[in-house]
């Protein structure tokens, strides 16, 4: 075929192994369908990866490359035409042990046997797809997003020897062989022969140049090692001895003649399969990704915070809705105790849009109790200490900046306290109320009950999820507020905080000592009702009828039931499940309250808090009460003695 050979006797063939080139976003996308979609499936998932085109390679191309990105997982993924495509599997294992203890060899066999049992089927139509398989064996370390992963290309040795080799080729093949390289669909291997090509493996004929599109530009005359499987084809196919031309488009294509040594070949045995990837250094071995310094710290904690959420959901509970828990707006009344820590417990279930209300300063006490308050508020503002609301939120912020959170200095009008500046007190109430309807849900945390009259109400008009928690000094009471259903009577309906009260909240908080003023409370008694009433909300979203769940075993939700109180005791380490409905003159959640507060809005209000006797006139209670006195009064008639009963007794 040229003029300047060079003639071998049984020259072995060499050949340039495949290399991959993983971008972080692979690893990325990898870890993110292991997370919510495979979970603990460790059985095969395709994948795609994807080399330059044999007619684009330059002189950085000497060994043949396959790229994986984030898109090597995209079912509907087209190469486009500066490219080939590589089809295969990626194994993605649940420990590093399991990942030690797979037998390298033996699934190489396994993977390779594939192939040969497509090449045994004569009836095959073998392309490139066919017989060029990747298969990636891998494991992800989610919490330290470290990535062990090794690659294998599948290839059937076969005893071919050179026995003659050149290093030009005749001139007038290599037109033929550019034009249909450059205009057709990538064929690798095809025959030439009579300005033709015959492209189908069960197609190839005797005494007709075969061709390789090499896929590197190696220095050596070594083409990708993607040839031995189209070689062991051949082998399988009868082919003895064949002319094989190896075509570069930098102008380094050479000429092989090689012959088949029959006597090491057997046809129907599956043949010595080598395929993994080499380590830099040569040897063999699995690689590591370590992206924990690559990505934006931000992005980490974003993943970290979802990581163990998620992991709920591989078997616990696999129904779990996370994104509704997490698109949820809380609006937390209270930053001291209570706020902090169900702010901290909301973070871990995810939710990521939380707003504080509170009107008090961080003092020297706070700390200690206070999670989210360290020593340096206490003295700071000119030494007055941090606004609650506002450091909480920037805190949150702090421990975890993916979250939306802020914080507004805001006193609540309080029942029982009268309107002294009416125009500030009006922009309060003003305000809360935009606050209630930019929420979904509302937590009662404040000191005193008086302060939590005004959203209980609000909380019932606007149909918000409202829950409260409430410390005695060994007791807590966690409790939701039941809210009017179109779809049932409103006397089943929930009782609120104050259903069971028979008189309005009055001022508690003034002439008290300082032991009444501070909350005295076991410390401990603080991180129960917390935790307890943000996994009540948790169970109430998880709830089909959300915040209409009855409460009861038989009306569980995914997590269990749905309680509407608890009320602990650490005196004797007791909890109860209580239930109570609705009371019709209830100061807070009645009917006659909830309508007098759509019609006046501000001027009800106004009205309650000068004046608590309007309120409980408004509710009922007023007649209540002087129904109760007017039955006292008739028994203790009944009781009386007339005067001979009297001087009988007295005899």
């Amino acid at each position: 075929m040229s003029n300047v050979s060079t003639t071998t006797e049984n020259k072995h063939l060499k050949f340039t192994p495949i290399q991959s080139f993983v971008e972080s976003s692979f690893f990325t996308k990898l870890s993110e369908l292991k997370l919510n979609e495979f979970k603990l499936d460790s059985t095969k998932k395709q994948i795609k990866g994807f080399s330059t085109h044999p007619r684009r390679l330059n002189k950085f191309n000497d060994h043949p490359t396959i790229n994986f990105d984030y898109s090597s997982f995209d079912k509907g993924l087209n190469v486009d035409d500066s490219n080939i495509s590589w089809k295969g599997y990626v194994y993605n294992v649940n420990t590093i042990e399991e990942f030690k203890d797979i037998d390298k060899q033996a699934t190489l066999k396994r993977w390779g046997t594939e192939i040969f049992d497509k090449i045994k089927d004569s009836s095959a139509d073998l392309g490139y797809e066919c017989i060029n398989k990747v298969h990636l064996l891998a494991f992800c370390d989610l919490k330290k997003y470290k990535f062990y992963y090794w690659f294998a290309f599948p290839t059937l040795h076969s005893p071919w020897n050179i026995i003659r080799s050149e290093e030009d080729i005749v001139e007038s093949f290599i037109p033929s062989i550019k034009d249909f390289v450059d205009t057709s669909k990538f064929v690798q291997f095809f025959q030439i022969g009579d300005g033709n090509m015959i492209e189908r493996i069960l197609d190839f004929q005797d005494n007709k140049v075969f061709v390789f599109i090499d896929t590197c530009l190696s220095q050596e005359c070594a083409p990708s090692v993607q040839l031995k499987n189209y070689l062991y084809i051949l082998a399988h196919k009868g082919f003895e001895e064949i002319d094989l031309i190896i075509y570069r488009n930098n102008g380094s294509s050479f000429f092989w003649k090689l012959q088949l040594d029959k006597n090491k070949f057997t046809i129907n045995e599956v043949p010595k399969i080598l395929g993994w990837e080499r380590l830099s250094s040569g040897k063999f071995g699995p690689r590591l990704a370590d992206l924990g310094s690559l990505i934006d710290p931000q992005e980490l904690a974003k993943q970290a915070v979802d990581l163990n959420l998620k992991l709920m959901k591989w078997r616990i509970a696999p129904n779990l809705d996370l994104n509704l828990i997490k698109n949820q707006r809380v609006l937390l009344l209270g930053a001291g105790t209570l706020g902090s820590y169900v702010s901290r417990a909301l973070m871990g279930w995810g939710v990521r849009n939380i707003t504080f209300v509170d009107n008090g300063r961080i003092s020297y006490s706070n700390p200690v109790r206070q999670p989210l308050f360290s020593f340096k508020d206490c003295y700071s503002d000119e030494g007055q200490g941090e606004w609650k609301a506002i450091r909480a939120a920037n805190m949150l912020k702090e421990i975890f900046p993916d979250v939306q959170s802020k914080g507004y200095n805001l006193e609540v009008p309080m029942i029982g306290h009268p309107v002294n500046d009416e125009q500030k007190q009006k922009s309060n109430f003003d305000k809360l109320s935009d606050l209630f309807d930019d929420h979904d849900i509302v937590f009662l945390l404040m000191d005193s009950r008086e302060a939590r009259w005004l959203p209980t109400v609000l909380g019932l008009a606007k149909d918000k999820i409202v829950l409260n928690a409430a410390l005695g000094f060994d007791s807590y009471l966690v409790m939701r507020h039941g809210n009017i259903s179109q779809e049932s009577n409103d006397h089943l309906r929930l009782g609120c905080y104050f259903c069971n009260d028979v008189v309005a909240p009055n001022d508690s908080l003034s002439d008290r000592t300082l032991d009444q003023m501070c909350t005295v409370t076991r410390p401990g008694v603080a991180l129960m009702a917390s935790s307890l009433v943000v996994e009540l909300l948790v169970s109430i979203l998880q709830h089909p009828r959300k915040q209409y769940a009855e409460p009861g075993p038989a009306n569980s939700s995914i997590l269990g039931e749905v309680p509407h109180q608890i009320r602990g005791f650490l005196h004797n380490y007791t909890q109860n499940k209580l239930q109570t409905p609705n009371y019709k003159h209830c100061s807070a959640c009645s009917k006659y309250v909830i309508d007098k507060l759509n019609e006046l809005g501000w001027v009800f209000v106004k009205n309650c808090l000068n004046d608590v006797a309007y309120l409980e006139e408004t509710c009922g209670l007023l007649k209540v009460q002087q129904e109760a006195d007017l039955a006292s009064s008739e028994l203790l008639k009944d009781l009386e003695l007339s005067d001979d009963d009297d001087s009988e007794w007295l005899d």
